[in-house]
């Protein structure tokens, strides 16, 4: 039986896996996006996500937990400034992992993890590209409402 035993141990000690996962989450948030295996992945999911939602309320308490858990001053203030503002109105899954394929040295399955908000192909709210119209309509309307106004005017006088 495998009740309580949540963690991934990633074949690590405790002060390992936490430091490789701070890290990871260091990396993720400076660059957006990484690649690692698909174990680690599943794993740093795990360890991100209640940070990022911790992040969407700016406190200090919130603040010193988080730095309690990545120990980078860039990485939090990056955390609560930008990313936190992206994701707050996300109520949850702030991550993506997509499979790449496996590694050509020892053929470990790879994964990319990414922020959900900051890539433009997959998300479908972010930048839409504007609808062109063909129709002579608008700038015939918008014509003739300045010509409109100009007879106006020179009948006042």
């Amino acid at each position: 039986m495998r009740h309580g035993k949540k963690h991934n141990h990633l074949g690590r000690t405790t002060s390992h896996r936490k430091a490789m996962l701070a890290n990871m989450t260091c990396s993720l948030i400076e660059h957006k996006r990484i690649n690692t295996t698909v174990a680690k992945a599943k794993a740093l999911r795990v360890f991100v996500e209640p940070l990022v939602t911790k992040s969407k309320t700016d406190t200090t308490h919130n603040r010193r937990i988080v730095f309690s858990y990545l120990r980078d001053k860039f990485a939090v203030t990056e955390l609560f400034k930008e990313i936190s503002v992206k994701v707050g109105d996300r109520p949850g899954g702030y991550l993506r992992i997509i499979k790449l394929g496996n590694r050509q040295g020892d053929n470990a399955p790879m994964a990319m993890v990414e922020f959900v908000d900051y890539n433009e192909i997959y998300n479908p709210n972010g930048k839409k590209a504007k609808k062109s119209t063909r129709r002579g309509r608008g700038k015939k309307s918008e014509s003739a409402q300045v010509e409109g106004t100009a007879t106006e005017a020179k009948s006042e006088e």
